[in-house]
């Protein structure tokens, strides 16, 4: 049991130790930042509950909807709005690329728990392929969402079209990772060009979360100019 738990934990903390290091800036206090993964871990078992009664109801009839609605629409939902409601206000959110963090920590809290309930059910021989897949595109797409938020909070103009950009692309990209899942019979050979994608996408979006935090701190504490005699 303590290797299953240990499999379980070890990727998403990794991760997530990986995007809190390139905050090069104003790194986030740990105790918060685990508060934020606290969060993510808690939000599994409301998730679990009403993909159960979807599936003992019979609701979800085709694949298409099982992938965008039980689990891409359901999961980043429940996600963003804890992000939005519990820390898109909080004063520790001072910087575009804190958005990242915050999401990175609060996806890889129910991935990682998903994770260990997965490993407990099928076994340790898993532990690699769940890594690879399900704990890494969670930690990407909340490295889209957090993007996104970063961006409405801390760009002048329409925040609005930002916010709603940081649920619906997080919720396309989930979706399309399922279906390719659960409805492609060759489903390897799609599923790696598809994270290649998306650690690409998500990287890209490090990158330029990283110049939009340094244009930020740079107007907030400008260099002070010193004369000499």
């Amino acid at each position: 049991m303590l290797g299953i738990l240990s499999a379980g934990i070890a990727p998403g903390l990794a991760l997530l130790s990986y995007f809190y290091l390139k905050d090069e800036y104003e790194p986030e206090p740990i105790s918060f930042v685990l508060r934020t993964f606290l969060y993510g871990a808690l939000l599994v078992f409301p998730i679990m509950f009403i993909q159960h009664v979807l599936e003992t109801e019979n609701l979800l009839q085709s694949h298409l909807f099982d992938a965008f609605l039980n689990t891409g629409l359901l999961e980043e939902f429940f996600k963003w709005f804890i992000l939005f409601y519990a820390i898109y206000q909080h004063v520790e959110f001072d910087e575009p690329f804190d958005g990242i963090v915050y999401a990175v920590s609060v996806s890889l809290g129910f991935a990682t728990v998903e994770n260990i309930f997965y490993l407990v059910a099928n076994g340790i021989e898993h532990a690699m392929t769940r890594a690879l897949l399900p704990v890494s595109s969670h930690a990407l797409f909340g490295v889209i969402m957090g993007f996104y938020l970063g961006k409405a909070k801390f760009t002048d103009g329409n925040k609005a079209k930002w916010i709603f950009l940081s649920l619906l692309l997080p919720f396309i990209l989930h979706g399309f990772y399922d279906f390719i899942l659960i409805s492609q019979e060759h489903w390897l050979v799609i599923i790696f060009p598809f994270m290649i994608f998306l650690w690409w996408f998500g990287l890209r979006k490090v990158k330029k979360a990283k110049i939009l935090s340094a244009k930020h701190l740079k107007k907030q504490y400008p260099v002070q100019k010193t004369l000499h005699s």
